[in-house]
């Protein structure tokens, strides 16, 4: 028996292969089935199934791909209506992998159709559980994603207490905990580091796993603190239901080289977003005006899905050469597949066309703080997370995370400088674009955001601990 996590750091989202006896098993593939194919080709297995532990919300299944490319069947558990044919197996069923069995666990509450994998080996020993958005490491998947009107979050809490303490916490500490998600997913709000971890481990140390837990203090403490969604995720719940492009199509369609006129012409003829790919730092020095960095070496995919509301966008791009693949990838993983060019030649071309070119004003954290010394009622606005902004901040900074950055924009004043930082200044150059786009020529970035200003003498409020934060 093999088992292997594939963990996609940038979307936080663990995919897991299994293999006994020549047959294989995906569970919640990426939009890209390239690695899987490969990775069964290697060993000479065929890929018999294609397991789904729900309609995922941030990030797009390659379950339709994968099963017309293979012959493999597609599973969820009870309460999914797929548009597609699938096996929707019941609760307790099981499925027989080579010399290995998976057994059905349906586990409501993240949604309803929320199953675990529960993968015994070839003694019939329990071995494993993947999990989905049902148990993350310290964490539990939120319930608010799948509210209707005849369900409240609440209630989809109480039915994830039911689950973990009827189908999840019965089994032996020694089994190993496959979660779909890792720390920096928005499907949990206090994942771990950790992508793997013994369940008895879980038991000791996760919260919403404490033996003494009653349901009301578990509804409580589930959907407390819990900031809105992206957008996206109920995009990508629907082309999970429903299907999507296939990702061939997707790919052919981004990746056309268009010459500096011709991307001029079609972002004139089509109004598609310029999305430029390229780090912050080389972004500042040059831009084409009107577009938006989100740089690919960040947590590029959720970030596009927060701040481009229509999943339908044209999207024409700007990357660093030969990474433009990796771009229509990343976008298709989050359902972004309307990419429909990007500048041949990189930026360096529409220079040498002698096109129009934007910048951004970019400070040292020291220049910063010479500016602070002479006018302490500078106009800071840090983009961090509140949770960040409440552990620490410059004293008369004001907080207005990224994700909710385009809500917020009356909010700002075109008179005057606006300082702008985040931790490290990632997600203050894509917000200096995003202002920038929009007509505010008066904004100034602050490099190496709040950790190089905290090694200066800017007066900042007193630290406290982030975990004992509500």
């Amino acid at each position: 028996m093999k088992v292997e996590q594939i963990y996609t750091g940038c979307l936080a989202q663990g995919a897991y292969y299994i293999e006994s006896n020549g047959e294989a098993a995906i569970i919640d593939p990426l939009r890209e089935i390239k690695p899987y194919l490969e990775k069964a080709e290697k060993n000479g297995a065929k890929i018999k199934y294609v397991l789904e532990t729900h309609f995922h919300a941030d990030f797009v299944s390659g379950h339709v791909d994968l099963a017309k490319a293979t012959g493999a069947q597609i599973v969820f558990g009870p309460n999914a209506k797929p548009t597609f044919a699938a096996h929707i197996a019941t609760d307790g069923e099981e499925i027989k992998l080579g010399d290995v069995t998976i057994k059905v666990l349906h586990t409501p509450g993240h949604t309803m159709e929320s199953t675990t994998y529960l993968l015994k080996d070839e003694t019939g020993k329990d071995y494993g559980i993947f999990s989905g958005d049902t148990l993350f490491i310290g964490d539990v998947g939120r319930p608010d994603l799948a509210v209707k009107s005849d369900l409240t979050e609440e209630q989809l809490a109480g039915h994830l207490y039911d689950s973990l303490r009827n189908k999840i916490m019965p089994l032996s500490d020694d089994i190993i905990v496959y979660p779909a998600h890792g720390a920096g997913s928005a499907c949990g709000k206090n994942m771990s580091k950790e992508t793997t971890d013994l369940l008895g481990n879980q038991k000791k140390t996760n919260y919403a796993l404490r033996p003494d837990m009653s349901k009301e203090e578990f509804v409580k403490e589930v959907t407390e603190g819990l900031t809105p969604p992206p957008s996206y995720f109920p995009k990508n719940v629907q082309m999970n239901r429903e299907g999507s492009m296939n990702i061939d199509q997707v790919m052919s369609q981004g990746l056309q080289a268009l010459s500096p006129e011709a991307l001029e012409a079609a972002a004139n003829e089509t109004s598609a977003l310029v999305l430029d790919t390229r780090n912050p730092d080389d972004f500042a020095k040059g831009f084409i005006p009107n577009s938006v960095n989100i740089g690919i070496d960040g947590n590029f995919a959720p970030w596009v899905g927060a701040l481009i509301p229509d999943i339908q966008q044209p999207i024409l791009f700007v990357a660093e050469e030969g990474r433009e693949e990796e771009v229509v990838t990343r976008l298709a993983r989050v359902g972004y597949d309307h990419a429909i060019g990007y500048l041949k030649g990189g930026f360096k071309s529409w220079q040498q066309a002698g096109k129009e070119v934007d910048t951004i004003s970019s400070i040292s954290a020291q220049e910063f703080a010479n500016r602070y010394a002479q006018n302490n009622q500078l106009h800071v606005i840090d983009v961090r997370k509140p949770g960040e902004f409440q552990a620490e901040h410059v004293q008369t900074a004001q907080n207005s995370p990224l994700d909710f950055l385009n809500d917020h924009l009356a909010e700002f004043p075109k008179e005057g400088d606006l300082y702008l930082h985040c931790a490290g200044g990632y997600r203050s150059m894509i917000a200096a674009s995003i202002l920038k786009a929009r007509g505010f020529d008066n904004v100034i970035n602050v490099e190496g955001g709040f950790k190089a200003i905290s090694e200066t003498d800017v007066p900042k409020t007193a630290y406290v601990c982030p975990s004992t934060l509500k």
